[in-house]
């Protein structure tokens, strides 16, 4: 894969820390890990690499926007960005920050797009293994490390779930309302008179530059919402209400269809495994 230019994403406005980009203008291995602790609303700037990026964080949630999309990202997934995708990354809540860098020689069979893997136990713990030793001190066991790493990449299930977003100006100005107020209930044809269209030409343009209906868009929206606010602390309850559901329990019907898990099985099985990963 070559460096490509991309149009530039919507920054995300964040009040946090904006952190600098590693540096580097080449990898010295195969895969390198660049590990660090992120306070809420940490963000790195728009930036490219040229080379790939497997964003994951062992605990906590990080929203990654890239190539008109955004991802929201829990301790038992991590995102795949090609190399030359510009991408910008902020964490929700604090976060144990675990980015893998990986040359294009090692990435064969991985996906040419941003893709959403699940992780293993077993890269899980390869991924800190890595971060935690320095190559210098052991090359041949570095190296195996890499290569184990690299297979195991390609034997992640993979996934649908992100948000994409459109490029038209208006379009991404409604976006970006329901993204800050998921709960507004307007119907479409309340959003077409304010823009000045159609409710079917909206929808159809929705659609055309999405990929998406506009339902299915709001339902992933919702999801997605809720993965952040749960994983901040907020109670079921509230985030319901928060996303405009009528009920707790209409919200919690999507969200076990959605994620597998009811949203307190889904947060109690995050808080387990970041004990897991707490020394002592």
């Amino acid at each position: 894969m070559s460096t490509t230019r991309q149009s530039r994403p919507r920054t995300l406005a964040a009040p946090g820390r904006e952190l600098v980009v590693p540096p580097l203008s080449g990898l010295p291995w195969p895969v390198v890990a660049h590990s660090r602790q992120m306070a809420a609303d940490d963000h790195f700037p728009p930036h490219v690499h040229g080379w790939n990026q497997l964003a994951f964080a062992t605990d906590g949630v990080l929203q990654v926007s890239a190539a008109n999309a955004r991802y929201v990202i829990s301790p038992q997934q991590a995102l795949w960005v090609p190399t030359g995708t510009l991408h910008h990354t902020r964490a929700l809540g604090a976060a144990a920050f675990r980015n893998l860098y990986v040359t294009d020689a090692v990435a064969t069979g991985m996906p040419g797009h941003c893709t959403v893997l699940e992780v293993s136990p077993l890269l899980r713990a390869l991924i800190i293994e890595l971060g935690a030793i320095r190559a210098e001190d052991d090359a041949r066991y570095y190296t195996d490390l890499c290569a184990v790493i690299a297979a195991q990449l390609q034997r992640q299930p993979r996934h649908a779930r992100h948000l994409p977003w459109p490029k038209d100006a208006r379009l991404q100005r409604w976006c970006q309302a329901l993204y800050d107020q998921p709960d507004d209930d307007r119907d479409m044809r309340a959003w077409a008179t304010q823009m000045g269209a159609s409710a079917r030409t909206l929808a159809r343009h929705f659609e055309r530059e999405t990929g998406m209906s506009v339902r299915a868009w709001r339902t992933r929206l919702r999801l997605l919402r809720a993965i952040e606010w749960l994983a901040q602390g907020r109670s079921p309850t509230v985030v319901a209400h928060a996303l405009g559901y009528a009920s707790a329990s209409a919200f919690n019907y999507m969200f076990r269809v959605e994620m597998g898990a009811s949203p307190l099985q889904w947060r109690r099985a995050r808080q387990a495994t970041a004990r897991r990963d707490t020394p002592g």
